[in-house]
């Protein structure tokens, strides 16, 4: 994240991320630093093993019920120092993605509405994350790797409770006809990009909306125009096309799939489920289109602006035997007249991944899901706080991609860690690239010159351990200075 200062201790990093939160009282100001501190040296951990004196542990439960602990509060200073930081010239992404957060507690949850499948009658809320990160003004990595990105942190993020479906309503009948715009889990997407607002009116300051298939929605892309934000999205709807004088010119998808190929690429493809992570070569297209707004209900044909862009077309023409052929067919109104822009919009959207990662480090890493609140409102104060936090575990990896050759000491690490991480492997250990290594060995990663860099789970097993060796060290020093 931004600056991680970097022989930063856990009590400065939560300084430097929740002391501008917006509360009314600096006692609570302060509360929020000490769980969010406790959180830096235990993450994962509940509130009950983060806290050993009853009086803090009872202190941060009542944080939480608090009604001014709400995430845009809590996460006020964090978004500042970001968008602060998205003010300087250079290009950045802003990477959006909504991920389910289920309650793993057998408790009654007041507030939350239900997620998943219906018949597993699961109960959560959906998280709307934007990630921000800096785009780098030369490629620090050829394909077939997209590049290291700096990663900010968060710009915006919001948290949605479902409705249940009403009984009399049908399985297919869409909610858009009963409930108000504002309510719909796909005004999510706009509704960011107003949060953020504008960025400053200067040509050296580009931001970028990156997301998947499910912000192909017209109204989203409106609100980025709007907004002035660039924007680079998988196409899920077969749009109808047309020519610059306003008649009809096919649809997307059969245009763009019948433009020849102007060019090939490797690209590294991550592991998903049911696939393993491969290298393929992969064929690239552009196509300039303008794409018809879909006609609103109560309002005549052109009700709406027509919106034009650039289709970039990443498509495998011969994929492994009983692998999934990729495709993405990528909606862009980024400058695009050469193979290499066509190329940097495919590694912009590949980046993308990150926001997955950051997700599952809030709920596998933070074990968001398994957080012992019994309102909804504490629960998403507990998340916001956890989500910042969250980042500090897939920055580690991505830092090290990015600065591998820096000094061990702007690793994030405090200098207890590093000395304990040092006696532990019995190595040096002075490089950022070397202290992943040494993290992903904790965790089980064999450090093998053709493993590559340990992955994020790796790396946050090793990181788990490495706590404890830190937390043993500091009761060890307390038993020597009272014997």
């Amino acid at each position: 994240m931004i600056t991680q200062n970097q022989s930063q201790s856990p009590r400065e990093w939560a300084v430097e991320h929740f002391g501008g939160a917006e509360l009314s009282h600096v006692k609570r100001v302060d509360r929020a630093v000490t769980i969010a501190e406790a959180m830096a040296e235990s993450p994962g951990k509940s509130l009950t093993q983060m806290f050993a004196h009853p009086y803090d542990l009872k202190a941060a439960y009542t944080f939480f019920r608090h009604p001014e602990a709400t995430p845009d509060n809590l996460q006020a200073g964090h978004r500042e120092r970001v968008l602060c930081e998205m003010e300087k010239p250079g290009r950045y992404l802003m990477i959006a993605d909504t991920s389910e957060v289920l309650c793993t507690e057998t408790g009654e949850i007041v507030g939350l509405g239900p997620v998943g499948a219906s018949k597993d009658k699961q109960i959560g809320f959906l998280l709307h994350s934007v990630l921000a990160v800096r785009w780098p003004a030369e490629s620090n990595q050829a394909p077939p790797r997209r590049p290291s990105v700096e990663i900010l942190g968060l710009a915006d993020q919001q948290y949605h409770v479902r409705r249940p479906r009403p009984g009399e309503l049908k399985p297919n009948a869409s909610l858009r006809r009963i409930l108000p715009a504002e309510e719909l889990e796909s005004s999510l997407w706009e509704k960011a990009s107003r949060r953020i607002g504008p960025p400053p009116n200067r040509e050296d300051v580009v931001w970028v909306k990156v997301s998947d298939r499910g912000s192909d929605i017209f109204d989203h892309l409106c609100e980025c125009k709007k907004q002035g934000h660039r924007f680079n999205i998988r196409g899920r709807q077969d749009r109808v096309l047309l020519t610059e004088d306003g008649k009809r010119a096919g649809k997307l998808f059969e245009t763009v799939r019948a433009t020849a190929s102007c060019g090939e690429v490797d690209l590294e493809l991550r592991s998903r489920p049911g696939q393993a992570a491969r290298r393929s070569r992969l064929q690239v297209s552009f196509t300039p289109l303008v794409l018809r707004a879909p006609q609103v209900p109560g309002h005549g044909p052109g009700a709406r602006e027509p919106i034009a862009c650039v289709a970039v077309r990443v498509w495998e023409p011969n994929p492994p035997s009983g692998a999934k052929a990729l495709e993405w067919i990528l909606l862009t109104d980024l400058e695009v007249t050469n193979f290499e822009q066509a190329c940097e919009v495919a590694q912009m959207y590949a980046t993308r991944w990150l926001e997955e990662e950051f997700h599952k480090a809030i709920k596998t890493g933070m074990d968001a899901e398994g957080t012992q609140l019994e309102t909804s409102a504490a629960w998403f104060a507990i998340v916001a706080m956890k989500s910042v936090a969250a980042l500090r575990l897939i920055e580690m990896r991505e830092q090290a991609r990015l600065t591998p050759e820096a000094p061990a000491e702007s690793s994030g690490l405090s200098q207890l860690e590093l000395q304990v991480l040092r006696a532990r492997l019995d190595k040096p250990i002075k490089t950022v690239g070397e202290v992943a290594l040494a993290i992903g060995r904790l965790g089980g990663h064999l450090n093998r010159k053709g493993d590559g860099l340990p992955g994020w789970m790796t790396l946050w097993q090793g990181w788990q351990l490495l706590q404890n060796l830190v937390e043993g060290v500091l009761i060890a020093r307390k038993l020597t200075n009272s014997g």
